[in-house]
């Protein structure tokens, strides 16, 4: 048995993993392919479609930095079958949608035909391993990170995937854990956290006295997560206090799952197992830990849980 304590302070306290070399000031500069970003601005009474492009990344995940390319994107306009279309076209000519179809054709010809009987099966139900709940950040996808084929993994996606407590009432992640964990009884469930997230920024960054945003109404349920970091790392700097947060609100999203007496019942009795999961995205790295659970465990004592399993894959 392991003991998993984020809250913990150290040269690194930030890494589940202690390492004295590594640090947010030691992350390397990396550049990005960018992405086209559309705008649009009124001219002449008919809008105009621009791209702006993101440019660069320092080695500092506040420090993404977006700058406008302006040039004209084309908007054309086609008559088919008595309806106007509008299709939106890159600056190179190609349609967004076309590569999709081609996407879509090669994945028809490769996959589907090529595993037919699969995807029939799939077709009269499902009966996945793991119930994943990631972030709905759009560099971390666990079918391509984790490699998840259709009908392995039921997935949620939220904001910093965070796991509500039983008491806070209805929302979309406790309806899939009701359905995953009742209806296709899996075997497993994975909480997957991620470097740079967005929403733990958000939470950590949170104003308590100022009116709350759609993002912070649904963030604040991390706070527990903000107020362990807080006091474990006040010391350190705001970008170091986010990363330790990244991976406290995981270890809470842990503990918030045991609030549901539908699965701690199963957890309880060896039928499910509950797993925490970081990848960064920086360096290309992934942790993950398994919640050793037992009745004496549930009182935390000084912010640790019991973990099994803790491996590191780089």
């Amino acid at each position: 048995m392991a003991i998993l304590a984020p809250t913990s302070v150290s040269k690194d306290p930030l890494s589940l993993r202690t390492s004295s070399n590594s640090s947010s000031s030691d992350l390397q500069r990396i550049s990005l392919n960018p992405p086209r970003i559309f705008g649009s601005k009124m001219k002449s009474g008919k809008i105009e479609q621009t791209p702006s492009r993101l440019l660069t990344a320092s080695n500092n995940c506040s420090d993404l930095t977006a700058k406008a390319s302006r040039k004209p994107l084309g908007l054309t306009e086609e008559l088919k079958n008595n309806k106007l279309e509008s299709v939106v076209e890159t600056d190179d000519g190609s349609c967004l949608f076309e590569d999709m179809k081609r996407r879509f054709l090669s994945f028809k010809k490769h996959k589907y035909m090529e595993n037919l009987e699969h995807y029939q099966n799939l077709a009269e139900g499902q009966a996945p391993k793991f119930m994943v709940i990631s972030c709905a950040d759009s560099r971390v996808c666990p079918s391509t990170i984790l490699g998840f084929q259709p009908g392995e993994a039921f997935i949620v996606r939220n904001i910093a995937n965070l796991v509500p407590s039983f008491k806070s009432g209805p929302s979309e992640t406790n309806a899939a854990l009701e359905f995953s964990v009742n209806a296709l009884e899996v075997e497993n469930i994975l909480v997957v956290g991620h470097s740079c997230c967005g929403g733990i920024r958000a939470l950590m960054s949170m104003d308590d006295e100022v009116e709350k945003s759609f993002i912070q109404n649904w963030v604040v349920v991390g706070r527990d997560a903000r107020l362990w970091t807080k006091a474990a790392a006040s010391k350190l700097s705001f970008d170091q206090q986010c990363k330790h947060c990244e991976k406290e609100s995981i270890n809470r999203s842990l503990l918030n799952l045991l609030t549901y007496p539908w699965i701690e019942e199963k957890v309880k009795n060896g039928i499910l197992s509950v797993h925490g999961g970081y990848y960064d995205f920086v360096d290309c790295t992934f942790e993950k830990w398994t919640l050793d659970y037992k009745e004496d465990n549930l009182k935390e004592k000084h912010g640790r849980i019991s973990v099994k399993n803790h491996l590191f894959w780089s």
